[in-house]
C-alpha cells in the first residue's frame, strides 16, 4: 500500500509540474494525468501525480495524515483524533470500491 500526497499545482510544462505540499515546493511527473493546470489538486506518490482530485478531497487526506502524525507522535487522545480526523468514516459501514462491487454480485 501506498500513501498519495495531496499536492497543488503551482505551474506545469511538458510531462512535469511544480507543486506545493507538506514539504513544500517538489517537481512532479504528470504522465499518468496528462496536462495540469496552476490550482489543480493531485495525489502524489514517489514523484508522481496518480490521481487528479478536488480541493474538498485534498483537505481529507490532509487531515488523515494529520491524524496519523499526531497518533504516531504520542499526542492527545487516539479516539478523539480518529474520530475528529477521519470524520467521513467514523459511524458507517466501509464501502467496496465501485470497481469491485460487480465482482461480488456475481460471488453472491
Amino acid at each position: 500500500m501506498c500513501l498519495g500526497i495531496p499536492m497543488q499545482v503551482v505551474s506545469a510544462e511538458g510531462h512535469s509540474a511544480v507543486c506545493r505540499g507538506r514539504s513544500g515546493l517538489e517537481r512532479i511527473d504528470t504522465l499518468r494525468t496528462g496536462p495540469l493546470a496552476a490550482g489543480q489538486w493531485v495525489l502524489s506518490s514517489l514523484g508522481a501525480a496518480r490521481e487528479v482530485i478536488d480541493a474538498e478531497r485534498a483537505a481529507q487526506v490532509e487531515s488523515a495524515l494529520d491524524a496519523l502524525t499526531a497518533v504516531l507522535s504520542g499526542e492527545g487522545d487516539v479516539s478523539a483524533l480518529i474520530d475528529h480526523h477521519f470524520a467521513d468514516l467514523v459511524n458507517r459501514e466501509p464501502q467496496l470500491p465501485e470497481f469491485l462491487r460487480p465482482k461480488m454480485e456475481m460471488e453472491t
